[in-house]
């Protein structure tokens, strides 16, 4: 009997079928998670850089802003392996399903977050020492949901260190000491990340409204339970706040009327939210969470063209 050889079409095939957990491990058909990083962080490095950041520090927090998002979903999904079973919407995750060891799934994680680093690197010293308190972050953030009831708060703080950080990559020297950092990162950098803090306190709050349910049987904490009957009103005053604090800032910045229209944008679209998740219902709540990033592209695109008009009036 002649001997059975696979050919060029089996082996794409193998190939394939183990590169597929790992890409839906990141979630990588699914870009609305690392647009929800990307856009505060362009918008921070604009204004720190006055305007357009150059193409180095725009690949750098670009690239690195996928990289370290597909790092914290290896991360959480290790953490959360045993809660998720128990979940509808995340029992078939390639770690709780067994397609993805836990040791593989950290050990790709840790690749990926050595990657962004790497691009840190060639930034300047400020930029890289506040690397390491995104990183802690970004690792504590999963095991916040058994003991805090606002674990949302902590993945705010996660989500929103790209922007000190694209202030001090902007403005930032070559001092390497922990000094520097308060030069290199103003208070409107932080009052920018409190600000945006908000956004993801609805949009995740959002998100938790889908797995409610769930999450009550298995013991979970999310903002969604604490809140309670108030989780819609909850949701809508995240937004709010975010929304006119970026506005104030903004305006205070001198970022004229073209800024205000994204701000009236986002806003317009919270209060299409507001009729998805007012029902509570799975779809409505999810769908709202997935259009999220609309809301974000709406504020950076003001803040792009508002330093436009100024550039073209220069």
């Amino acid at each position: 009997m002649a001997e059975l050889r696979a050919g060029p079409g089996d082996n794409a095939a193998m190939s394939s079928s183990r590169v597929a957990p790992y890409l839906d491990l990141i979630r990588w058909n699914r870009p609305a998670g690392w647009l929800l990083l990307l856009w505060p962080t362009l918008a921070a490095l604009w204004i720190a850089c006055d305007g357009f950041p150059g193409w180095h520090l725009l690949a750098v927090f670009t690239l690195g802003t996928i990289l370290m998002r597909s790092a914290g979903c290896c991360i959480n999904d290790v953490a959360d392996r045993e809660f998720d079973r128990h979940v509808k919407r995340t029992a078939q995750r390639p770690v709780t399903s067994g397609a993805i060891s836990a040791k593989a799934a950290l050990a790709f994680g840790a690749l990926l977050a050595l990657l962004a680093f790497g691009l840190v690197l060639t930034t300047n010293p400020p930029t890289i020492l506040m690397s390491f308190p995104a990183l802690a972050v970004t690792i504590f953030y999963p095991y916040t949901k058994r003991f805090f009831s606002m674990p949302q708060a902590v993945l705010g703080v996660a989500f929103s260190f790209g922007i000190p950080m694209a202030f001090a990559a902007a403005t930032g020297g070559r001092d390497w000491s922990l000094a520097a950092i308060p030069a290199a990162v103003p208070a409107l950098a932080w009052w920018l990340l409190v600000g945006n803090l908000f956004w993801v306190l609805a949009y995740d709050t959002e998100y938790a409204m889908v797995d409610r349910d769930d999450d009550l049987k298995i013991g979970m904490r999310t903002s969604a339970i604490t809140l309670g009957r108030f989780d819609v009103a909850g949701v809508m005053a995240f937004y709010a706040i975010y929304l006119l604090s970026w506005l104030y800032l903004g305006l205070k910045l001198g970022l004229g009327p073209i800024y205000a229209v994204g701000i009236v944008a986002a806003g317009l679209q919270a209060a299409w939210h507001f009729t998805l998740i007012w029902g509570r219902t799975r779809d409505g709540c999810f769908r709202a969470f997935r259009a999220n990033h609309w809301v974000g592209a709406a504020v950076f695109v003001g803040v792009v063209l508002s330093y436009q008009k100024v550039w073209s009036l220069a």
